[in-house]
């Protein structure tokens, strides 16, 4: 009888060992939230003491949101941005500010845009910043949703992580000088094709990235993508969506619609600026600084640009449908950068993604202990981070002429400035076409390494095996509650 006692004794205070154990255990993920949220306190904290011991124009000057706005305005028939007498009062504007920057987005653009007008122009300048942030936060969410996260302190802290790690490099940050689109974008279409595949979601999936393209042709990439990877239905949605904004557009703005899609303004790329200067990081900006002008680079861009697209929309299809779907995803958005005949440097704000996409493989890498494998992809994520950081250009004795903010590798060499091409146009004295030795690979800088990173995205494509199917990341069973992190890498 004592030893049956004895034995229940044991069970029962095993039984209340074990439930005290798991009041004090830590929820999964708890560690990484916490780091999350200081790395994003401390980015985002410094952001805003940088810009309350500046002047406004050291973190904003958002001319890209007046043209967004006076686009709206010119919707709405305000006046005097607006002229009745004009054929097409939209794409004849003279333009904003002594830059003359005129309005180089589609009808349907300028229609969405024309809801940003109504907002008093001092709040919209606050409200960009913003929305931008909360949009580089919801990019990243949507990523880790792609990548098959779903509990909620791993994601979140992930998220958070991320974001810290990435606002304060120069796409993002001159994407919220300048009051762009580029993050909301974004994040629209990374929601959009990362949604499951369930009868919910499935009704309108690709609708949205159809929207996005719009608005920027660039995402239009994203529909061969689509259709290559065998998502037929995705990729009638994106056209779909398109051709909603196409419509729409010669509803509202007949007279700007013809002139926008039949007479060819949708291909004229330099009527955004000088496709050679420095802050074109496409193969074409690459191709005309090195050729000496722009009609001299065209033939060797077109042949480089088809090549290029052909073999990254194959890529980004063969990745997704060996089960990589972010990898899939960020290649097509990578392929659009270089193909596309701008691409500015705010464009390429989809490096944040790719940080926390490099992130997660890390750490596949090391749970299975491919160690070479973990360090290749952290080194990634750390020569992301630093390749594209906003390091000031007096860090290297360089004054920019583009105001305070024009940061990082970027802008340390020489360059044109936009006013003077405005007014005498293309010569061949042009600083970028003389650039030698460093200020050819600093000033090449995103392109450089958008290409090395093209011939990575590829070569995993082409060597990777298909992904064998796998626990959700983050799911909550105990044996996957220790294992399953994202690290502060």
């Amino acid at each position: 009888m004592a030893g049956g006692w004895s034995r229940y004794g044991g069970q029962v205070r095993s039984v209340l060992t074990g439930a005290q154990s798991a009041r004090g255990a830590k929820p999964p993920g708890t560690r990484l939230l916490r780091v999350g949220l200081a790395t994003f306190a401390v980015a985002l904290g410094s952001y805003v003491i940088y810009a309350v011991i500046h002047v406004q124009n050291f973190t904003l000057d958002p001319v890209d949101l007046a043209v967004y706005r006076s686009g709206g305005l010119i919707v709405r028939h305000v006046r005097p941005l607006y002229n009745a007498h004009l054929a097409v009062p939209l794409y004849d504007w003279t333009g904003y500010s002594s830059l003359h920057l005129p309005f180089t987005y589609t009808p349907f653009a300028a229609i969405v845009f024309a809801l940003i007008s109504f907002v008093p122009w001092g709040v919209a300048q606050q409200l960009s910043v913003a929305v931008d942030i909360i949009a580089l936060l919801a990019a990243l969410w949507f990523t880790l949703g792609g990548l098959g996260y779903r509990q909620d302190r791993i994601r979140v802290g992930a998220t958070l992580l991320g974001a810290g790690a990435t606002l304060w490099t120069e796409p993002v940050l001159r994407t919220m000088y300048l009051g762009q689109v580029n993050l909301v974008l974004m994040a629209l279409i990374i929601w959009d094709l990362t949604q499951p595949d369930n009868e919910k979601t499935r009704r309108w999936k690709g609708f949205a990235t159809g929207i996005a393209a719009g608005i920027k042709l660039v995402p239009l990439i994203f529909i061969p993508y689509l259709l290559a990877a065998r998502k037929f239905r995705q990729a009638a949605l994106a056209c779909a969506g398109f051709a909603f904004t196409v419509l729409l557009g010669f509803v509202i703005l007949p007279a700007d619609s013809a002139k926008w899609w039949f007479g060819g303004l949708f291909a004229q790329g330099g009527r955004a600026g000088f496709i050679g200067w420095a802050g074109n990081q496409s193969l074409d900006g690459i191709i005309t600084r090195l050729s000496g002008s722009i009609h001299a680079g065209q033939p060797t861009w077109i042949i480089t640009a088809v090549i290029f697209g052909v073999a990254g929309v194959a890529a980004a299809a063969l990745l997704d449908r060996k089960g990589h779907v972010m990898l899939g995803l960020l290649m097509a958005a990578l392929t659009g950068l270089l193909v596309s005949p701008i691409s500015w440097d705010h464009h390429w704000v989809w490096i944040a993604p790719g940080v926390v996409v490099a992130a997660h493989y890390a750490v596949r890498a090391w749970q299975r202990g491919a160690r070479k494998t973990a360090a290749a992809c952290a080194t990634a994520v750390a020569a992301i981070v630093v390749w594209f950081g906003a390091w000031p250009t007096s860090l290297f004795g360089v004054r920019a002429n583009l105001g305070h903010d024009s940061l990082g590798l970027l802008w340390i060499p020489r360059n044109t400035d936009p006013v003077l091409y405005i007014k005498y146009g293309e010569r061949p004295g042009l600083v970028e076409y003389h650039w030698h030795g460093l200020a050819l690979i600093t000033g090449n800088a995103y392109i450089l390494a958008g290409l090395v990173m093209f011939g990575v995205l590829l070569s995993i494509a082409l060597l990777m095996p298909t992904k064998e199917r796998e626990d959700e990341p983050g799911r909550s069973q105990p044996d996957q509650r220790r294992r399953l992190r994202l690290p502060a890498a």
